[in-house]
């Protein structure tokens, strides 16, 4: 469990916040594939501070923790690494800031309210991006929750591994207009512009409906838990695609909160 404090944070757009978390435990991060996520620990709203778990069994020690003391605790990929200043920044994405029926949700609130200074705890959770041998190119599917890894993988990505990415995110406003990517790639955008369409509608169906290049590739799908295992489905029963060339990760299920 990494102890860090925030560093600074940015407005990238309507739906999408870049926070920097950093400090001395940095150096105990070990850098591993494009895709590195962890678990981010933090204060929930009225908490004067965050009470990390200590213990390598961790999730027991956090739920034996009384319900006043206990952090609030997601999953997010480390967007960028940035070791001149022992720091990495990571992306929310942000959702209604209030909702109809209750207050925003946990990881928005968090990003909304963060202050230099605020501590938080990080564990590293490690990555699933291995692209297959012999791979022509690389399929790049996700939601907005799933954008900040597939951007790392872009720009790590050498010209020998071109994408054809689809890129779901939840209005016009968040299209990233400049992207850092191998030579060939092509990027397809993809804004709901409708706040009621359930996220990774658009993203599974521009799949099923795309002319993809010829040759061998590898995929890496992530989001809405019913898109990464759309795509899978669809990539091996319509395309004959193996199994073994598919990494997929459900983030988070649709009406349902995670930990």
């Amino acid at each position: 469990m990494l102890t860090l404090t925030v560093q600074g944070r940015e407005r990238i757009s309507p739906h999408f916040m870049s926070i920097t978390l950093g400090g001395d435990d940095f150096q105990h991060l070990e850098q591993s594939g494009y895709d590195q996520a962890g678990r981010l620990f933090f204060a929930d709203p009225g908490q004067d501070e965050v009470v990390l778990p200590s213990s390598e069994k961790w999730m027991l020690q956090y739920t034996l923790q009384p319900a006043k003391r206990r952090p609030r605790v997601r999953s997010y990929s480390i967007r960028r690494l940035r070791p001149e200043i022992s720091a990495f920044d990571i992306e929310v994405a942000i959702h209604e800031e209030q909702a109809s029926d209750g207050p925003a949700a946990p990881g928005t609130a968090w990003a909304l309210a963060a202050e230099p200074g605020d501590k938080v705890g990080f564990l590293d959770e490690g990555y699933c991006y291995v692209p297959t041998p012999g791979a022509a190119w690389q399929l790049l599917v996700g939601d907005e929750s799933a954008l900040p890894a597939i951007l790392a993988i872009l720009e790590r990505s050498t010209d020998a591994l071109p994408a054809e990415a689809f890129l779901e995110v939840p209005t016009s406003e968040d299209v990233r207009r400049e992207v850092i990517a191998p030579a060939a790639t092509r990027i397809h955008w993809l804004p709901r512009n409708e706040p009621s369409m359930r996220p990774g509608t658009l993203a599974l169906q521009a799949v099923k409906d795309a002319q993809l290049p010829p040759g061998p590739f590898y995929t890496w799908t992530a989001g809405e838990s019913s898109l990464p295992t759309g795509i899978r489905r669809h990539l091996v029963s319509e395309r004959n695609v193996a199994r073994s060339d598919i990494a997929f990760r459900g983030y988070w299920k649709y009406g349902r909160a995670s930990l």
